[in-house]
């Protein structure tokens, strides 16, 4: 498109703007092909579509929707829930390119409760309104079971698919199955369960299902107590033992408060790409739904924006008639009779707490059954995780951390590990001798192993790294970054992991002056960073051991002028160690090394002191 066709588009998209009215409503972006791209919604349709078309817009998301735009539709309602109302349903409809995708819980199954003369209830993943009433769905598959259970042994609903009927059980069409034999059913197929009283468990069964187990015990505790008074005992067992189960159902659910009845709960957690919207819907004090739904952001959508959306959405999926919903914040969205609640503390601040318990959860699941399947994903969110609390200017694809390792100053060594993509890179290890310090002084040798490894990535034009980690505190940090920006004039940002006084490390630094950052020591990123810290120490302290060991065996022996190796390894393998080398006889000595080389070892140890005879 040239830029005069652009701008005679836009001037058209304007002019229709500027004829909108200013009422509530849904509005349509179509693209060339006539294809609706986007649909949303307004209290005031003439105000928020014209806000698309503010040369201001700085969401480059925004841009590129506007660019694509070349037909605008409207259809204006009597209040923001119809409006709320048709954007749901046109999403539904058409699945806009780019408004918020919704992950459907298709594959999670309903209860069904059939609209024949004699009902069946069954669970069912497909949805047809015209079979009967749904409950669900049940994102919780062991919650759904324990129900239908609960139904099945107090309600007797039949099992068989025949298509019953009053006249049909009049003409004596049907015939019982082996349920009614084993006690599942009435038999309403012969006329052994009235149809009064079949539909009556059903009742009870819908009650259940909605929650409303409260009202049930009530009434079946009054129907016991009068049948007590009539002297009618064992009708009443009978109730009794219907009350029992139920109350021991109502015992296994979570009861949250006795003063709580029909409220309805939401929450979201966000991140750049994708919100999760938790609902829980509590009825008679207890918790009898709880759902999570995942939305796939398109446009920077805002967390009032997409918590409205799901309101909506959820309340009609689920049939809520609830005139109280829970929210972490007040949505911008009005419906008629209905009070939005910010709990601050009490009964309605833990179901709150619950909820986003709930979502946080559901979205951590999803993220790990995506790293299963691609494991990159992990990196790549750990490395976002870190550039973001460190505010860094990219992300930390090379971390490289630094420990020096000796004893009272002797056999000092250092290494530097090198983790790429969050992972080490064994390869790019490296061990160091420290060769310009005298004596036990960190600092020092911290120094010059810096100076010697960055000195050298930069004469090799290797990649420098992204981050420096030391394994210690604001000290170690300093020496760091005296070496690597006064020194060698490198940008490369440092931090520092510090141990408390039992030695374990419980701080992460940042910044000069270093400034503790925020991060609990129980999260996954915290963890990776002290494997880090772990590594370098594991791989510093080896070597270091690796050098004293060697240093302590063979000190000797390699001070004796003439003796070579395969003299020392012989003399070695027969006499174990330096000390029962320096206390053999030479006769020993010479049995194993020869009569010259037994003398230079002799002579080593006990100068010119004539040997002992044998």
């Amino acid at each position: 498109m040239t830029k005069e066709e652009n701008e005679k588009r836009l001037t058209r998209l304007k002019g229709i703007v500027s004829s909108l009215p200013e009422k509530p409503g849904s509005y349509q972006y179509y693209d060339e092909q006539g294809t609706i791209i986007y649909v949303g919604k307004a209290k005031n349709l003439k105000s928020r579509v014209s806000s698309y078309f503010h040369s201001e817009v700085d969401r480059y998301k925004t841009k590129v929707l506007v660019s694509k735009i070349h037909d605008i539709s409207y259809t204006v309602v009597n209040s923001e829930e119809d409006a709320l109302l048709l954007e749901n349903n046109l999403i539904k409809k058409y699945n806009p390119k780019y408004n918020v995708l919704l992950k459907d819980g298709k594959t999670y199954p309903s209860i069904c409760i059939t609209n024949e003369p004699f009902p069946r209830i069954f669970k069912t993943r497909n949805i047809n309104r015209k079979w009967g009433t749904f409950y669900g769905p049940y994102s919780h598959i062991g919650s759904m079971y324990a129900v239908l259970e609960l139904i099945k042994k107090l309600c007797k609903p039949r099992t068989c698919r025949q298509p019953m009927t009053r006249e049909g059980i009049s003409a004596g069409k049907y015939s019982v199955c082996l349920e009614y034999h084993i006690k599942n059913c009435g038999g309403p197929c012969i006329g052994r369960q009235s149809y009064e009283e079949y539909n009556k468990s059903i009742a009870q069964a819908r009650e259940i299902l909605r929650g409303n187990t409260r009202d049930i015990l009530r009434s079946m505790r009054a129907e016991m107590e009068s049948l007590a008074s009539e002297l009618r005992f064992e009708e009443a067992e009978a109730i009794k033992q219907k009350f029992m189960l139920i109350e021991n159902f109502c015992s296994k659910s979570e009861v949250v408060s006795h003063v709580i009845n029909n409220v309805d709960v939401f929450s979201i957690a966000s991140d750049e790409k994708t919100a999760f919207i938790n609902y829980i819907h509590v009825s008679n004090g207890s918790i009898n739904q709880s759902f999570t739904f995942e939305y796939r952001k398109k446009l920077d959508e805002s967390d009032e924006e997409l918590l409205s959306l799901g309101i909506v959405e959820m309340r009609e999926r689920f049939k809520s008639t609830s005139r109280e919903i829970i929210v972490p914040f007040v949505p911008e969205l009005s419906l008629d009779g209905i009070t939005f609640t910010v709990p601050q503390r009490g009964d309605r601040k833990t179901l709150l707490d619950l909820s986003v318990m709930n979502g946080k959860q559901y979205r951590f699941d999803r993220l790990k059954q995506a790293e299963k399947l691609n494991p990159e994903q992990k990196s790549v969110r750990l490395m976002k995780e870190i550039q973001d609390i460190l505010h860094l200017p990219k992300m930390p694809y090379q971390i490289e951390c630094f420990d020096n390792s000796n004893i009272s100053g002797t056999d000092a060594v250092a290494a530097c590990v090198v983790f790429k993509k969050m992972k080490p890179s064994k390869k790019d290890y490296r061990k160091y001798n420290i060769k310009t310090v005298t004596g036990p002084d960190d600092y020092a040798s911290m120094k010059e192993v810096v100076r010697r490894r960055y000195t050298r990535l930069m004469e090799e034009q290797q990649p420098l790294p992204d981050l420096i980690i030391t394994d210690g505190g604001r000290g170690q940090m300093e020496v760091v970054r005296e070496v690597v920006e006064d020194e060698l004039d490198l940008q490369i940002p440092i931090a520092g992991l510090a141990k408390n006084d039992r030695h374990r490390t419980n701080e992460l630094l940042y910044g000069f002056p270093p400034m503790v950052v925020g991060m609990k020591t129980d999260s996954e990123l915290f963890h990776l960073l002290t494997h880090i810290q772990d590594e370098v120490h594991r791989f510093a302290i080896t070597f270091h051991r690796d050098k004293r060991s060697k240093h302590a065996l063979h000190s000797e022996l390699d001070e004796i002028r003439g003796i070579g190796p395969k003299t020392k390894e012989a003399l070695l393998k027969r006499l174990k160690s330096v000390k029962q080398i320096r206390e053999a006889t030479l006769r020993t000595l010479t049995e194993i090394a020869g009569a010259a080389k037994a003398g230079l070892v002799y002579r080593h140890f006990h100068g010119d002191t004539q040997p002992a005879k044998d």
